[in-house]
Order: structure tokens, then sequence, then C-alpha cells
């Protein structure tokens, strides 16, 4: 296991940069500039001389990404083109709270729902709650999430006066974007968990364990949920980078200060910096989640555990 987790680390590693070196170029083929090209226009020679080398710009390419590269390996990611010269890390921290908490809020609601739905809907196959149940899924994943945050905003918000529609001011303006974010989440892991249900109760081990006098409250815990739940957390490990790193419509809708919307600002204003930060944070969450997924496996099922020790 330890040989396993050691080479996942490597691919890791191997993986991020060749994620921070394509970024970095592609940076470099924007169209346009990080800075208001009029106003540095009616600067003197020397003033734009001294800003482009402030931000080591008037190196040739190659300098600047071995810069990069250098400053990343210290945990440095630069300074902002657009937010004052702060530092990327720091803005990052600062902005990257809302859109954990509605993420992580969004996800334990999804999840939780759409586990209940497909359960219920597997066990009820054929009947009115298992096509409620499909219904939900299709609604779900058909419909983009800033169609029901429109939808939330007009009744709940407008209509009904229930609840704020947009705007980052107390825990209430957390309940919109986080039921428009969990709806998609239900949809997936409804759909997921009905269709791996269905297949594991029809397994052979299934008809054996019903053969061998076993409850069927044994059978679903510890023989069939534990089966169907593997091709789940596949499915669950992007939709958790998305939700905790922010959904970029979903915090523009509700004008949430996430990193989503931070992200959105950053590609209007060009500022390369904070582009390639936010990209490699979304990268870095992405492999550790693929990570922590496969270490899950093995908790689950330990023949993955011991297959995955013997091939790493």
């Amino acid at each position: 296991m330890q040989k396993y987790i050691l080479v996942r680390l490597f691919n890791i590693v191997a993986t991020l940069f060749v994620i921070s070196t394509l970024t970095f170029f592609l940076m470099k083929q924007l169209p346009g500039s990080p800075f208001d090209e009029e106003k540095l226009a009616a600067l003197p020679d020397e003033v734009r001389t001294q800003i482009y080398d402030q931000y080591g710009l008037n190196a040739p390419v190659w300098h600047q990404y071995v810069n990069y590269l250098g400053n990343l390996l210290k945990g440095d990611m630069g300074l902002s083109f657009y937010y004052q010269d702060r530092p990327v890390s720091n803005i990052i921290v600062d902005r990257i709270g809302p859109s954990a908490l509605l993420g992580i809020q969004a996800l334990i609601i999804g999840t939780a729902v759409g586990l209940i739905l497909g359960l219920i809907a597997a066990f009820k196959h054929n009947s009115m709650w298992d096509y409620i149940t499909m219904l939900i899924a299709v609604l779900g994943i058909s419909i983009p999430n800033f169609v029901f945050a429109a939808l939330l905003q007009y009744f709940v918000g407008l209509k009904w006066g229930v609840l704020p529609i947009a705007y980052w001011e107390s825990y209430q303006s957390t309940i919109l974007p986080t039921i428009a974010l969990a709806i998609g989440v239900v949809a997936v892991v409804a759909r997921f968990t009905r269709n791996e249900m269905l297949e594991v109760l029809g397994q052979d081990y299934i008809m054996t364990a019903k053969a061998k006098g076993l409850s069927s409250r044994n059978i679903i815990i510890h023989h069939a949920v534990r089966n169907a739940m593997i091709p789940v957390l596949t499915v669950l490990g992007p939709v958790v980078v998305s939700l905790i790193t922010g959904s970029l419509v979903i915090e523009q809708v509700f004008s949430i200060p996430g990193i989503g919307s931070l992200f959105v600002e950053s590609i209007k204003v060009n500022d390369y910096s904070m582009i390639m930060g936010v990209t490699l944070l979304f990268s870095v969450l992405f492999v550790f989640m693929v990570l922590i997924i496969d270490l899950l496996y093995g908790l689950i099922d330990p023949r993955i555990r011991l297959a995955g020790g013997k091939e790493g």
C-alpha cells in the first residue's frame, strides 16, 4: 500500500507539472494585456519599463517560465495584476471560504438525498417511486443549475420573500445557492445509486446470500450497498472538487465572493497570475480527490486494497 501511494504521489507531481506548464504557455497566447494599454501609453517610457520589469514581463518567455516554476516550488504564485499587487495566494485564501462552505453543504445534502432516492428507486423498481426518482434525475441532469437558481430567486426570494436572493450577508444567504448546487448532485447520485443497486441485486452472490438464509437487512447493508457505492464514489470525485471550488455561474448569479466568481473576473481582465493560480488550485484538489477516492475503495472493499497494493 505504501508503494502504491508513493507511485500515485509521483504521478500527481508529474501531472501538476504538466498542467502548470501548459497553463503558463496558454496564458501567453491570450489576446490583450493584463494592463490598461491606454493608461500605459500615456506614461513615460521609463515608467512603463519599470512596471513591466516589476512583473518580469520584459524577460524572455523561457526566463519567465523558469521563474514561475521556481516561485511555485516556494509556494509563491506571484502578484495579481488586477487586485492592487496583492499576492495571488492571499486572495485565493480570502475567497475560498464561501465556495467551500457552499460546496460542502451542497455535497452533504445532495449525496444524502440522492442516496435515499436511489435506494428507494432500486428497491421499488418499476413503481411510482422509481419513476418519480428518475424524473428528478433527468431534470436535475438536463436543466442547468443556473435555471434552478433563477427559479429559486424568483419564487423563494422575490415572490414569497422567505430568503435573500443574493449577496453574502448572513448564513441565510447560503441556503438558495446551496440548494441550486445540490440539485445536480441529487440527480447524479440518485441515478448512479439506482442503476448500481439494480445491477448488484441481480448478482449471483446476492442470490446465494438469500439462499443461506441471511436477513434482507444484512444482505442490503453488508453486500448490496457496499458494492454499489464504489461506482458512486467514482462519479463523486469530480463533483466534490467542482462544488468546493465554487460554481462559476452560481456564484455570479447570487453575487457570492468565491473562487468561481474570482476565476471569471480574472479571465475578463487577463489577470495571468490569478488565472494560473486558480487553475492550479483546481488541479491540486482534483488529483488529490482522485487519490482519496482510490483509498476509499479499499475501505469499502478490502479486495481492491489488496489488488492495489500488489499492482503498486
